[in-house]
């Protein structure tokens, strides 16, 4: 399973790298907002800065929701790196423009995804990942875990390349569960990913081995 962080802050990017367990960013307006990044020249700086972090897979979201306007400003966020991957919402326009983006080569990442069918539509497309939201679904009474599962399984049917994605991610147990169902990606916020280090049973054998230690230097 790749790692992805959620995040548009690029010292949570940073820490995440240095762990060495970081496979991309995933990033959207929401997030470029609360790091108080606005500004069509200021958010693709920002994402040259994400870029020159990581090693690959940075999703830059495109505003425009019509055909042409996908297009204009999907292309202009693929030169800043080839790192880029151009996030488009599951739109009727942004299908067309993911099955635009396929024939030449840019790889795009359907955001937004709530259902199988819609999953089906971006994979045929040509999409490199859906993101379905796992959380977003928790929050309506539906297990989002479940959209994940029935999308791998619906790929392992017909070879699809494009890879499940899962978004929304908001504790370790969604990535966990995630993993046991075969995503192909998990996306979530740093302490998702830190929070996979922790267990009581570490903490206390640790805590014994150095104590022993300890004892063991004072003989």
């Amino acid at each position: 399973m790749k790692f992805f962080i959620d995040t548009a802050n690029l010292s949570e990017i940073k820490e995440a790298y240095e762990l060495g367990v970081l496979d991309g960013v995933t990033t959207n307006p929401s997030l470029m907002a609360k790091e108080g990044i606005s500004g069509d020249e200021n958010v693709r700086a920002h994402y040259k800065a994400i870029c020159d972090i990581v090693d690959d897979n940075v999703s830059a979201e495109v505003i425009a929701t019509d055909f042409n306007g996908i297009i204009k400003e999907g292309k202009e966020l693929a030169k800043l790196d080839d790192k880029i991957v151009v996030k488009v919402p599951m739109i009727k326009e942004g299908v067309k423009a993911i099955k635009y983006f396929s024939s030449e080569g840019i790889r795009t990442n359907c955001t937004l995804i709530f259902g199988p069918g819609q999953a089906i539509l971006a994979a045929k497309a040509g999409a490199t990942y859906v993101s379905p939201f796992v959380g977003r679904l928790d929050d309506i009474s539906y297990d989002g875990v479940d959209l994940i599962e029935q999308i791998v399984h619906i790929y392992e049917n017909y070879g699809y390349a494009t890879q499940v994605l899962a978004a929304s991610i908001r504790h370790t147990m969604h990535l966990i569960r995630c993993a046991e169902i075969g995503a192909d990606v998990a996306t979530c916020p740093l302490k998702v990913i830190t929070g996979l280090l922790n267990h009581p049973l570490t903490d206390a054998g640790l805590a014994q081995f150095l104590a022993d230690h300890a004892k063991a230097a004072k003989k």
